[in-house]
């Protein structure tokens, strides 16, 4: 993988680009979930010469976008600049990871946002579901948790861990996507400045086995119940991905997929339906979810277990085969519209050791699958279901009933 990539758009008038590390939430100590985002946002809060009024100033003069956020698996930097303004910004961004101030009082107004942010999240019931399900699927390791943390997590990270930990920043595994049509001899600066940076990244832990309960839920005194139904999956670099990915399309994206129809349109049952799949290096999580009355919550859940049986009892049709092939493909070409998506994607898959034309050559293969194909990866992957709950306990009570019940 070199150190610099670029995505030539001839007379571009806006430069897109990404620096990518593996660096993301997976690091996070136990006692310090949130350690990375907090890193990540102070990251945008001084380096070398600027402190934070002249760093937000100098971003703010040349009208540029910037953030810099850890997801699980990967820190990255996104900036979007005028062309003419390259020179000015793209070495902002290597200096924000050779050089950044880890000021204690920016730390404290970092720290301050995300707690802000953590309250906002927890009046929401999919997010206090989804937060139940992570555990079930990861136990306490590696991917069960959100990045951004939990609040008593983040007091507990201090000053000196954050510098301690932006030591790893100047990693030999960074990578610098360039869309646009920067100027020649900025790239070469760059790759030259990159090929300087020598330390060797953490280590990635591996992720705990699955824990054999299976269920979960948190009390919300609403009108409404939020079911999450969830499944540990592969990683982005396995061959059941894209069955997966197929798979996820048929059942829960858009209004033409098999639960929001049988679910919603012909049963009723639910305000929303869909399907979530969070490709990642490993065990990435398929998540079945929907909202639905409280009256109606167990007749959802045993709609939505009998779809889970089909899935991974009989192959689909070709006609439902054949329409989320179609659905897939439009959506990867929506998917590359723009040269940031592009320098996104691209990013993604050279950190993850995948070839840069690997959504290309997943397209190819996409005529050829056959439905038996599709249901030999459900039945090695969608075996073990677990469920989240979030809703009245008069409610969870019964569900929970109902969802032992299936399990005999």
């Amino acid at each position: 993988m070199k150190s610099v990539e670029l995505i030539h758009q001839p007379g571009a008038p806006i430069l897109s680009a990404r620096i990518v590390l593996p660096l993301g939430s997976i690091l996070d100590p136990i006692g310090m979930k949130g350690r990375q985002q907090l890193l990540a946002g102070v990251l945008t809060r001084g380096c070398a010469e600027f402190n934070a009024e002249k760093f937000a100033s100098f971003v703010e003069s040349h009208g540029a976008n910037l953030r810099c956020e850890a997801g699980e698996d990967l820190l990255f930097i996104a900036l979007k600049c005028n062309r003419i303004d390259a020179n000015s910004m793209v070495p902002l961004i290597l200096a924000m990871l050779e050089s950044p101030h880890c000021n204690e009082e920016q730390i404290n107004l970092e720290r301050d946002l995300n707690i802000q942010m953590l309250k906002r999240l927890q009046e929401d019931p999919f997010q206090l579901c989804n937060d139940k399900l992570k555990p079930l699927l990861f136990d306490d390791g590696p991917y069960s948790s959100d990045p951004i943390g939990f609040k008593q997590d983040l007091k507990n990270i201090k000053q000196n861990n954050l510098l301690e930990t932006s030591k790893q920043l100047t990693c030999r595994k960074a990578l610098l996507v360039l869309a646009g049509d920067p100027p020649a001899e900025l790239i070469e600066n760059c790759r030259e400045r990159l090929n300087l940076w020598n330390n060797e990244p953490i280590s990635a832990p591996e992720p705990n086995p699955e824990p054999a309960l299976n269920f979960a839920s948190v009390v919300c005194n609403t009108e409404q119940v939020v079911l999450m139904m969830g499944f540990r999956t592969v990683g982005i670099d396995n061959t059941d991905s894209l069955m997966l990915r197929l798979l996820q399309v048929h059942l829960g994206v858009g209004m033409s997929c098999r639960l929001f129809q049988v679910i919603r349109e012909e049963r009723g049952l639910a305000y929303d339906v869909g399907v979530e799949l969070m490709m990642r290096r490993s065990n990435s999580p398929m998540v079945w979810h929907l909202s639905c009355a409280v009256g109606r919550a167990c007749e959802a859940l045993d709609a939505l277990l009998a779809e889970w049986q089909n899935i991974i009892q009989a192959p689909i049709s070709e006609a439902e085969l054949q329409l989320a092939v179609a659905k897939l493909k439009g959506m990867e070409a929506l998917s590359r519209e723009t040269g940031g998506q592009r320098a996104d994607r691209l990013a993604m898959l050279l950190s993850y050791g995948l070839p840069a034309d690997h959504n290309e050559i997943c397209l190819k293969k996409l005529d050829r699958i056959e439905p038996a194909q599709l249901l030999a990866a459900a039945q090695r992957w969608l075996q073990r279901a677990n469920l989240s709950i979030c809703g009245p306990s008069s409610a969870i009570k019964e569900l929970k009933q109902h969802w032992q019940r299936a399990q005999r």
